[in-house]
């Protein structure tokens, strides 16, 4: 795992958090407590402040990055994740919010500005586009996404479960490696 300084600003994990060792965190990142960041993931604070919070667990390969305040961004565009949630593989999250138990679908990409309410599932393959916002509890499919529907009872419950999986699996993880980051915070 690489865990770089940038500009003197350095990544911070809360407890009992798993960084995969082919992971890249750079600059102003912190993840909560529980947080699981799989192979090949890269968050990268160096323009804008990235934050996960806890319980939240980003895949295989996904690419998180903000937006400097410059001509065209004057207020630049950080990155919110909130709690519980899944950002799947390949995903890229880029100067956006996403609110509490949602769902980021396999190879989407959510841009600059957008807003994720929370408890909300993005589609495998879908596009959000800059400035868009998701309405809490509702499906989003597409490219650029719609609304298809709002989520069942059962999707609903599906995404406390996949926090739940993820922290579980993460541990498991811990366990085996014997290895456990703690809070590196200053």
């Amino acid at each position: 795992m690489a865990i770089r300084i940038f500009k003197e600003s350095r990544p911070r994990l809360g407890l009992h958090v798993y960084v995969d060792e082919s992971a890249q965190l750079i600059g102003d990142v912190m993840l909560g407590d529980d947080v699981s960041f799989w192979p090949l993931a890269i968050a990268r604070g160096d323009v804008a402040s990235i934050r996960i919070g806890s319980r939240t667990n980003i895949q295989d390969g996904c690419l998180i990055h903000g937006t400097h305040q410059g001509r065209y961004s004057p207020e630049g565009f950080a990155v919110r994740i909130g709690k519980g949630v899944t950002v799947g593989h390949h995903a890229v999250i880029h100067g956006c919010s996403i609110g509490d138990l949602s769902l980021v679908g396999t190879a989407s990409v959510v841009m600059d500005g957008a807003v994720v309410e929370d408890r909300v599932m993005i589609g495998a393959g879908s596009l959000v586009p800059p400035g868009k916002r998701l309405e809490t509890g509702s499906l989003y499919l597409g490219s650029p996404v719609k609304r298809a529907r709002s989520l069942t009872a059962d999707e609903l419950d599906m995404l406390e479960y996949s926090a739940g999986h993820y922290v579980r699996l993460k541990n498991e993880y811990l366990k085996m490696f014997d290895f456990e980051h703690k809070d590196e915070s200053p």
